[in-house]
């Protein structure tokens, strides 16, 4: 009975509170104007929802043409003086209403309207409240008429007040005002005469206890945390705010705070505003997906772009659905783009290219792309560049589902700091390392950013691209494409966002892959290490290391072990027969110091071919483990090889090789072909065994100990040709 009688009390008393939370915040109207339902128009309503107070919201002017001027440039903004007034002459005489106005485009409440109120009521003497800035703006002359401030901002600022709908009418009405006339001197002027100041008791929140307008105030915040909220601080004047305003040139610090608070973000929780707007595609039902078309741009030489086009035809999307724009300016790519086209361009609902012998300039290449998207009735226009590797089959989907104007997927080179977005800019527009950045890419933050810059990989809503103010820009200036894109779209106050959810995939790095070099994919092992590992490493070379798997072992301390691909024993090949300088296989060597080779044969040494240093890389990282797997107790980092050469074998060359022991610790021998299909006999002998290996198999490798205990032959290659890679390791 007592916990009944409680539970009673405590509904009661919950009832009570909530009618006065309801009392303190119904009071309150809130108004704006938005003529455009911008992205950041979507932010501001959504700050107001997530705090319990959408309802008291009165957006002014949506749908209307915006005749207050290009504000962003010059004085202008009277228009909105109007609407509000207009929108509060039926409140004018109500001496308890709280009137809060707002600009909304560049503005996020951090609280609930209930605490705004409060604080705005605790002020002592004050019925009318103007956020407070740094700068005398639009007029500076007017600086030395405002009042001196001990401590504070000194400045009043338009986008934010707060005050008693009877003192906002006075004000409104103190003078007239132009649409195209500029809104905050209108409010200055008001400030500025004494006796309107006075009467209405206006004041201006000095120390932003309410209002934190952040140009000028850049280095005064700070975004903190308290359990899982963010929050903002103000370290000037040990306040925080209530809501903030990026004014100015201080928008992108907005957009950046913006990804946290106001419950965007939590700690526990993660990305929360991430599942606004989202949608679900119906994978059963291809006709509800909408029309895309994927723009791929190849702009310069670039490693791996076989896997690259690859990973794009295995999307999951519907190819009923999908278009195909290729730009190609690499005349070096043109073979395997075609082959491409003609191998699936029929999957798809069609395919444009563009060719280098079009000689068409990037930044127009992309507007035509742009317009081809229209052309066909686009949704979306997925624009990637051939470094963008996507690993994840679901990403245009994802990116689909996500429904933001422009969006990315994070991409990032592989064990490096580089990736397909900015997280702040500079002052002149170039990279600036955000306090999340590194968060970002390691994957420790996940979630949907709002970030000045992205490029390679994105996503944009077709209806960017049909209005020609949001319509994106790759010519402004002497910047390239993608800083004029990132430019343009801050300039229109276009949001750009990175998605890092999920892992979407990585870039490759282009900038050492040289085309000169035959098969150059194969010389990236430093630069693209993972996109080099898939190609040419062995799919079963970690199952080497399980320690289930024993490793095979055709004799005595011979190992044998898969490492690397099919492909790679074709790259290998090539390359050493289109530099084509075999040695003569006799004694005589002058590639060695002292020109003489005891046991010659006919072969291409790796530094012959440039390949040298990858291939000391290449003993060090995929040789060595398996070493020290069968090899116990020796231990030598990182191993040191002299000779490292491929061998070929023909019978009328050379077709085998006598008897000898190997100047090595260990030696290593990679088979580069097919035994049966390539050539006929071959193999290696061990005498001491008599224990042959013949049926050896491409990219399968023997280790066995060089000198002292394993004297072997090479034995006769009756025909075709035999190709095997050695390695003398620690001589």
């Amino acid at each position: 009975m007592f916990f009944l009688a409680m539970k009673r009390w405590t509904c009661v008393l919950l009832a009570v509170l909530a009618c006065v939370a309801a009392e303190e915040t119904d009071d309150a109207l809130v108004f704006t104007v938005a003529t455009n339902e911008t992205e950041g128009f979507r932010r501001y309503l959504r700050s107001t929802e997530v705090n319990g107070f959408g309802d008291n919201v009165r957006v002014l002017g949506l749908g209307q043409a915006w005749r207050g001027g290009e504000i962003k440039l010059y004085a202008g903004g009277g228009q909105k003086v109007n609407l509000l007034k207009e929108a509060i002459e039926e409140i004018k005489d109500d001496p308890d209403q709280i009137v809060l106005f707002t600009d909304s485009y560049d503005v996020i409440f951090l609280s609930s309207l209930e605490k705004i109120s409060r604080k705005f009521k605790e002020w002592d003497d004050a019925r009318v409240i103007f956020s407070a800035e740094e700068y005398c703006w639009p007029l500076k002359s007017l600086a030395s008429e405002y009042p001196q401030v001990k401590r504070g901002k000194r400045f009043l600022n338009s986008g934010g007040f707060i005050g008693y709908a009877p003192d906002i009418y006075a004000i409104l009405t103190s003078a007239e005002i132009k649409d195209d006339d500029d809104d905050q001197l209108f409010y200055t002027k008001v400030y500025l005469n004494s006796e309107l100041r006075e009467k209405h008791k206006i004041k201006l929140d000095h120390k932003s206890e309410i209002f934190q307008n952040l140009n000028g105030a850049i280095h005064d915040i700070e975004l903190r945390f308290k359990g899982n909220e963010a929050y903002v601080q103000n370290t000037a004047y040990n306040t925080v705010p209530l809501i903030i305003h990026g004014n100015g040139f201080s928008k992108l610090l907005l957009n950046s705070l913006g990804n946290y608070v106001a419950q965007a973000w939590s700690p526990e929780e993660g990305c929360l505003s991430c599942w606004d707007r989202t949608i679900e595609l119906d994978v059963k039902n291809a006709e509800a997906y909408p029309k895309i078309l994927i723009a791929i741009f190849i702009e310069k030489p670039t490693p791996f772009l076989e896997e690259f086009l690859n990973k794009i035809k295995d999307q999951r999307y519907p190819k009923e659905k999908l278009h195909f724009f290729i730009r190609n300016n690499v005349p070096y790519h043109e073979k395997l783009i075609d082959e491409f086209v003609e191998k699936h361009g029929d999957e798809y609902q069609s395919v444009k290219q563009i060719k280098p012998e079009d000689e068409i300039a990037e930044a127009a290449a992309r507007n035509l792309a742009m317009n081809h998207c229209l052309s066909v009735k686009c949704s979306g226009y997925f624009s990637i560049d051939s470094e963008s590797h996507l690993d994840n089959v679901n990403t245009l989907e994802l990116l689909v589902e996500q429904q933001r104007g422009i969006v990315a997927p994070l991409l990032v080179r592989p064990f490096k700091a580089w990736s397909n977005f900015w997280g702040a800019i500079t002052d002149d527009g170039f990279y600036a390392r955000s306090s999340d950045y590194m968060d970002i890419i390691h994957h420790e933050r996940r979630g949907l950013w709002n970030v000045p810059f992205v490029s390679s990989c994105y996503l944009i809503n077709a209806t960017l691209l049909e209005n020609e103010a949001t319509r994106p820009s790759y010519a402004e200036a002497d910047l390239d494409a993608e800083m004029a894109f990132a430019y343009a779209n801050r300039r229109r106050d276009i949001f750009m966002y990175v998605n890092n959810r999920l892992d979407f995939g990585h870039l490759v790095n282009p900038e050492t892959f040289n085309i000169s070099l035959t098969n150059p994919d194969m010389y990236q092992m430093f630069d693209n290490k993972l996109d080099w590992e898939k190609r040419y490493i062995h799919v079963n070379y970690s199952d080497n290391f399980l320690p289930e798997n024993k490793p095979v072992q055709p004799c005595p301390d011979v190992y044998w072990f898969p490492i690397v691909t099919e492909r790679f024993n074709k790259d290998f090949v090539e390359i050493m027969e289109a530099y084509g300088k075999w040695s003569d296989g006799s004694n005589y060597d002058p590639r060695l110091s002292n020109g003489y080779e005891n046991v010659p044969t006919r072969d291409i040494h790796m530094n012959q071919v440039g390949l040298e240093s990858q291939w000391l890389f290449f003993l060090r990282n995929y040789v060595k483990p398996l070493q020290e797997l069968v090899f116990l107790g020796y231990f030598h980092d990182p191993p040191r090889s002299l000779m490292n050469f491929v061998v070929r074998y023909r019978p009328d060359e050379q077709p085998s090789l006598k008897p000898h022991h190997d100047s090595s610790t260990y030696t290593i021998n990679i088979a580069l072909n097919k035994v049966g299909v390539d050539y006929e006999g071959g193999g290696c002998r061990f005498i001491r065994y008599n224990c042959s290996v013949t049926d050896t198999k491409p990219g399968w490798m023997l280790m066995h100990p060089g000198r002292l205990t394993h004297y072997h032959e090479g034995l006769k290659v009756t025909k075709g040709t035999r190709y095997i890679m050695i390695s003398f390791v620690d001589p």
